[in-house]
C-alpha cells in the first residue's frame, strides 16, 4: 500500500487547501491538530447530544466541516477547547496523518495499547508512523511534547518484543501474542482499569483493527465486522494468531508478511468490513449495522 495516498477515510476532500498552510514538518502538524481536536473524555469537558456525536466522524472530510461550520477559519487559528472537534485517540492519528500525505510524506495510523497514561495499565490507543525517508518513526501526535514525558513522543522508542525494556506502545498484534504466550495479562489491557471492554477478546478485536488501518481503513475504534466479537468463546483465536504473526512479521520487514496480509484482507470476509460495520459507539446511541459510504459533502 502507499502511504502517501489518501485513503476515503484520510482523504480531506473539499477542504483540502485548507492544509496547504499548514506547517511542513510533523511537530508543527500535530500542534494544529491538538488545536482542532478534544478528547471526549479526557479534555476535562462533558459533551452530550450532537457534540457528543461528533466522536462518531468516520471521515476526515466530516471532521473538517464541522470544524469549518463551527469556526470557518484557517485550522492554525486558536479554537478555544468548547468549539473543537469531539475526537479520541484515533481522530487526532488520522487528521495528522491526513495532513502528512497531503504533504506527501507516507504515514499511517497504528492501533494498539499505551503504558503510559495510568501505571501499570495499558489503555487502548492510536498513534501516527510516518516515513521519514529512512524508518518508520511512531509519534503520539495527542500529546504536547513540552509535558514532561519520560520519552520522546515525536520519536517514540520501540523495545524488543516482549522483552524489557519494552516500549511504551505495543501493537495489538504484539499484544495478542503475548497473551497468548502467557507472557502479558489480557486483564491489564483495556479502556480503563476494572472496565467490562477489556481483557482478551477485546485485545483480539484491536488486531482486526490494526490490521484493517494498516490496509486503509482507518476505522472508527467502535466499528466491528467479520470475524470480532465481545466474548473469545466460540472466536476463531487460530485466525487471529496467524494474522498477529504476520502483522509482527511485516513490522519486521518481513515483505511477504506484508503480501499475505494485503491479499488476505481483500478476499477473507471474516477480515474485511465489506462495506458494513456494527457499530457500539460510546455515545450510548443503539447499537447498530450502518453503511459504510462516504457522504457527499
Amino acid at each position: 500500500m502507499d502511504y502517501a495516498v489518501q485513503t476515503d477515510y484520510s482523504d480531506p476532500g473539499v477542504h483540502a487547501q485548507l492544509f496547504d498552510a499548514l506547517p511542513d514538518d510533523v511537530a508543527g502538524i500535530a500542534a494544529v491538530v491538538r488545536n482542532l481536536v478534544i478528547h471526549y473524555r479526557g479534555g476535562g469537558i462533558e459533551f452530550t447530544g450532537e457534540r457528543l456525536a461528533e466522536i462518531d466522524h468516520r471521515w476526515v472530510e466530516a471532521m473538517l466541516t464541522t470544524d469549518q461550520k463551527r469556526n470557518g477559519t484557517p485550522l492554525a487559528e486558536p479554537r478555544e477547547p468548547v468549539d473543537r472537534i469531539v475526537g479520541c485517540c484515533r481522530d487526532y492519528t488520522l487528521l495528522t496523518v491526513s495532513a502528512l500525505r497531503h504533504k506527501g510524506i507516507p504515514a499511517r495510523s497504528r492501533v494498539g495499547f499505551a503504558d503510559y497514561f495510568r501505571g501499570g495499565y495499558n489503555h487502548d490507543h492510536v498513534v501516527v508512523e510516518y516515513w521519514n525517508g529512512d524508518r518508520w518513526v511512531m509519534t503520539d501526535a495527542q500529546l504536547d511534547p513540552s509535558g514532561g514525558h519520560p520519552f520522546d513522543i515525536q520519536d517514540m522508542p520501540r523495545g524488543p518484543f516482549l522483552k524489557s525494556p519494552r516500549g511504551p506502545f505495543l501493537s495489538a498484534a504484539e499484544v495478542w501474542l503475548g497473551v497468548r504466550s502467557g507472557d502479558l495479562n489480557a486483564d491489564l489491557f483495556g479502556i480503563d482499569p476494572g472496565s467490562p471492554i477489556s481483557g482478551g477478546w477485546f485485545v483480539r478485536n484491536y488486531v482486526h483493527l490494526q490490521l484493517a488501518h494498516l490496509q486503509g481503513d482507518e476505522l472508527l475504534l467502535w466499528d466491528n465486522w467479520g470475524a470480532m466479537s465481545d466474548s473469545l468463546d466460540g472466536a476463531d483465536v487460530h485466525l487471529t494468531d496467524e494474522i498477529a504473526a504476520l502483522l509482527v512479521a511485516s513490522d519486521n520487514g518481513d515483505e511477504t508478511a506484508t503480501k499475505e496480509l494485503a491479499d488476505r484482507y481483500q478476499t477473507d470476509p471474516d477480515l474485511r468490513p465489506a462495506g458494513r460495520s456494527f457499530v457500539t459507539s460510546p455515545t450510548g446511541a443503539p447499537y447498530t449495522w450502518i453503511e459504510l459510504v462516504r457522504p457527499a459533502v
